[in-house]
């Protein structure tokens, strides 16, 4: 919202009273406890008569806390959090569930980071189901490793520019459209000011590691009819690793089976498939080679190289993070933002905007996992002759010729072994976001009233540049393996030992880097007009009506020889260790149209202090998936002043993304068990594996258990709906000043929710049922082998989740102070997802609360955070506690399968210094060194990464000025 000239003298005068309370009350809140009353100066005077507009409605009310349960953040409580990104903050929400954070190494966050409210979005970003906006408006998706990403990447956006948040925790798809499902994040941006602010943060883990440092510096000027703002951002964070903590050290193995510690595993020509050299206790570290006589017993000793790999198929039991990975990455952004206002006349404002920002990471995995062998069994036709300068049993290691072995391309053979000669897989990101946007706003006299309106544009993109090193070039890996005479008649060919430490010239040779790009862009249309209708006894009725244009791209270009064609391996062979991909090319564009209406039913009547009704409704048009109409209805009904009952019912959608409907098919692989293993005949009552040879078992095919699929999107999809129903109440008591409690109960069911049926579920559907449901898996003709499994996005699942927030807050002053106590708690009720039954009949009913037994996706009942905060007249102290409760981890069924709950605690004390005008602080997060509960589910990372704390306990200090 732009304000004319008349309001910038308001604003600076504003400004400076905002300034001097921050800083005095500021340490009170803990950050996303403090309860959404106005939303500033520009909200307060955005629809005249003092009237508050704030995030899930368009229209200014006197009574803001009536449009539903709405957090705020405000600059202060960004600077005391003590984290260096808005997205780690917002993911310490008792109502928000597992989000791409820092820590994501271990998952496909690749730098990214993301918020995901009331569980409803995907582990690792997809499928989001909370709006984010800027200013109101929309933000552009993020980009990724291995294509872009159908969410908004929060380590986008410059820190500089952000002034506060409000988390609005209730559906708003009639009013903002698409994705509002779960609720909304309104990013609020710098507003004109006279002066300069800055801050400068710095920290460290108890441990040495994850440094931090970070600063940002915004100046401001205002003139009679201008304003400008320029601000910059700085913030670098180092790397923490799975060695330097205990928890992500150690092998967790479920108590549910028998553990093993395997170090090592070869396959020799003329064994069965299953065959080990080796066993469960493993090789000794290299200290001197085994000595092979054929025909005689196997000497003792050691492999030369302790890289192998032993373990029960198609198990592995290598403890890689031992070895030293990241558990979380390494980044670093800065970013420019500016803003111009300009009155072009009285009461018409012109406002630019433009934003730069550029996040530079990395991921350090365990090295490449190599499995190579001859075509019998694993289809592969790598072959080693009994001459090749490193064969253990050949010629060339004086074994004579009518005893030497070679290792045949049409041989049962395999050796598989962990590549750390080639070094750790290391994906790095370059990631570019520019935006830029134009608004002009005013207001006109109709019938006696002023109508507001404003025109709003917008373009923005994020583009990524990334590397997937230490990658293996099986081509060049081929070659050095086979013929000598071959390998020296290659240009640059080197003879490749994979029985002993290689050299660096060997491991050059086969080392490769994955070079990729994607980009999304996002332009945007809109004009809003918001007025008075007509007066009834209890005030205005107030309409808001508007028009919004989107047009969403996205483009990425996979990496070309990764997704060349092999020059000397079977079909079934990539070019390296990459997946294969085609790009993903795709783009849609809308039409919407909105209405909110806004009725005071009643005011300061007897029985009534006041009663209000909210109603809203809007049209999208998809040039994807057609058109959606979407309603909302609220109410707002004070008995007394003290006590507010608020309820809204509220109809949602989300629309397949780009990424959902045309992601390029995408090599990869599952693992899991055939169901037609033995055959046909041995499974009489499965239809789909008919023809499937007698005595077949996958694992002949597919020695390491991995069974060959493609992921790929899916243009059929419709929307998801959803309807959210939310009742609550809100109590501040006039007695009791600076006292306040809100409970508020939410419903939310989804229907048609997009995902993916997994591989074993997708097999099961064949097997049991047989026709068009084997179309998703594909088989050799001969063997029965399963060649290829479809993967793609459907409108699959029903989401039915439940629960109840509440805040209580009590602020009073004392003879030495300011005391301000606040206890935030969010209660998961259920989170059940309903999937069609593989086998037919009922459909699968998972009830998720209380449950942490997947991959990245915990979801305890109970979540809740609390301050104690403090502040005299030139010092404060905060003291903070987060909970998170224990779940039920079922992979460990053994102790009643429990992973313990959790309390971070954290405390700072800052100092004010120069009448206010400055303020240096101490803190320190995680006060007691928590380590995160171990999960088996999580492992070999050993807990899940989105929702706990990997850093430990994290020092640091911060110093911010106002000037």
């Amino acid at each position: 919202m732009i304000i004319a000239s008349a309001r910038f003298a308001r604003r600076r005068h504003l400004a400076k009273l905002a300034a001097a309370a921050g800083i005095s009350l500021g340490a009170l809140a803990w950050p996303t406890l403090a309860q959404a009353q106005a939303s500033g100066d520009e909200a307060a005077t955005a629809s005249g008569g003092g009237d508050i507009i704030v995030t899930g409605s368009r229209i200014g009310r006197k009574d803001a806390d009536s449009v539903g349960p709405i957090l705020t953040l405000t600059s202060e409580d960004i600077i005391k959090s003590g984290t260096s990104s808005i997205g780690d903050l917002l993911q310490k929400l008792p109502s928000a569930g597992v989000s791409l954070n820092s820590n994501g190494t271990q998952g496909t966050s690749y730098g990214a980071s993301s918020i995901n409210l009331r569980y409803l979005g995907g582990a690792e970003g997809s499928g989001n189901r909370v709006l984010v906006l800027v200013d109101g408006h929309r933000w552009v998706d993020g980009v990724g490793q291995r294509g872009f990403r159908d969410f908004v990447d929060l380590n986008t956006m410059p820190q500089g520019m952000i002034d506060g948040i409000e988390i609005l925790k209730d559906g708003a798809s009639a009013i903002y459209g698409a994705d509002a499902i779960a609720g909304v994040v309104n990013i609020k941006t710098v507003q004109p000011f006279d002066g300069l602010r800055g801050s400068v943060r710095a920290g460290i883990t108890s441990h040495g590691d994850g440094a931090e440092l970070g600063g940002k510096l915004t100046v401001g000027k205002t003139w009679d009819r201008a304003s400008i703002i320029l601000s910059g951002s700085y913030s670098r964070t180092r790397a923490i690793r799975t060695d330097a903590r205990k928890l992500t050290t150690r092998t967790l193995v479920p108590q549910t089976a028998v553990g093993n510690n395997p170090n090592g595993l070869f396959i020799l020509p003329g064994l069965a498939n299953n065959g080990y050299f080796g066993t469960a206790a493993g090789f000794a570290s290299s200290a001197n080679p085994i000595v092979l006589n054929p025909g005689a017993a196997i000497g003792a000793g050691n492999l030369a190289d302790n890289a192998f790999h032993v373990g029960a198929l198609p198990g592995d039991a290598y403890n890689t993070q031992a070895q030293g990975i990241y558990s979380a990455g390494p980044s670093e952004r800065y970013g420019v933002y500016g803003r111009f206002d300009y009155e072009l006349a009285d009461d018409v404002t012109i406002r630019i905007d433009g934003v730069y920002n550029r996040r530079k990471s990395n991921q350090l995995f365990s090295p490449v996992l190599l499995d190579v062998g001859g075509t019998a069994g694993t289809v592969r036709g790598f072959a080693i002759p009994n001459n090749q300068a490193y064969n253990p049993f050949g010629t060339a290691n004086g074994v004579p010729a009518a005893n030497a072995l070679a290792f045949g391309a049409n041989s049962a053979w395999r050796i598989r072994k962990v590549m750390t000669d080639v070094g750790n897989r290391n994906n790095v990101q370059d990631v570019e976001t520019i935006r830029l946007s134009v608004g002009v706003d005013g207001s006109v006299a109709i019938g006696g009233g002023e109508w507001r309106w404003d025109v709003f544009g917008s373009y923005a993109k994020n583009s990524i540049h990334t590397m997937a090193e230490n990658g293996i070039n099986y081509d060049n890996l081929f070659l050095g393996l086979g013929s000598p005479a071959t390998c020296a008649a290659t240009a640059g060919c080197v003879p490749i030992n994979l029985f002993a430490p290689m050299t660096e010239a060997q491991a050059a040779y086969i080392r490769y880097t994955t070079r990729e790009y994607n980009r999304t862009e996002l332009y945007n249309a809109a004009f809003n007009v918001t007025g008075n209708l007509f007066d009834l006894p209890a005030g205005p009725v107030a309409l808001a009506v508007g028009y919004e244009y989107r047009q969403n791209r996205g483009f990425d270009a996979p990496d070309a020889y990764v997704n060349a064609a092999s020059r000397f391996l079977a079909s079934q062979y990539a070019t390296t260790t990459s997946q294969t991909r085609t790009a993903t090319v795709g783009s849609y564009d809308l039409h919407e149209a909105y209405a909110e209406l806004n009725v005071p039913i009643f005011r300061d009547q007897p029985f009534a202090e006041s009663l209000e009704l909210s109603l809203a409704g809007r049209y999208s048009d998809y040039s994807t998936v057609g058109n959606k109409v979407t309603l909302k209805a609220g109410v707002g009904y004070r008995p007394i002043e003290d006590i507010l009952f608020r309820g809204t019912y509220s109809q949602g959608f989300r629309a397949p993304s780009i990424l959902e409907l045309y992601q390029g098919a995408r090599q990869t692989s599952f693992q899991g068990n055939d169901p037609c293993n033995g055959g046909a005949a041995a499974n009489p009552g499965l239809p789909g594996c008919a023809g499937v040879p007698a005595g077949y078992n996958q694992i002949n095919y597919n020695l390491n258990g991995l069974i060959p699929g493609v992921i790929s999107g899916n243009t059929s999809l419709k929307p998801e709906t959803a309807d959210t129903f939310s009742a609550g109440v809100a109590i501040s008591p006039r007695g009791v000043r600076g006292l306040s409690l809100t409970v508020d109960y939410y419903k939310i069911k989804i229907k048609d929710a997009i995902a993916s049926q997994t591989p074993t579920q997708i097999m099961q559907l064949c097997a049991v049922r047989g026709g068009v449901f084997c179309d998703l898996v594909s088989r050799d003709a001969g063997t029965g082998a399963i060649l290829e499994l479809l993967q793609g996005a459907q409108n699959l699942n029903s989401i039915t989740t439940d629960g109840v927030d509440a805040t209580l807050r009590y602020d009073f002053s004392t003879g030495i102070g300011r005391i301000s106590a606040v206890v935030d708690a969010s209660w998961l009720h259920s989170f059940k997802t309903t999937a069609p039954n593989p086998a037919g009949g009922a459909p699968i009913v998972d009830e998720r609360a209380g449950r942490g037994d997947s991959p990245r996706a915990t979801y305890p009942h109970w979540k809740g955070q609390a301050s104690l905060g403090w502040t005299g007249d030139t010092a404060d102290a905060t003291l903070r506690a987060r909970y998170i409760g224990p779940t039920t981890d079922v992979v460990n069924a053994v102790k009643d399968a429990r992973t313990r709950s959790i309390v971070y605690t954290d405390l700072e004390i800052g100092f004010a210094i120069a009448d206010d005008a400055a303020r240096f602080s101490l803190g320190v997060n995680n006060l007691f060194d928590k380590a995160p509960p171990a999960s088996y589910a999580n492992a070999p990372i050993n807990y899940d990464i989105y929702t706990y704390d990997a850093r430990g306990r994290f020092l640091y200090a911060s110093f911010s000025v106002k000037m």
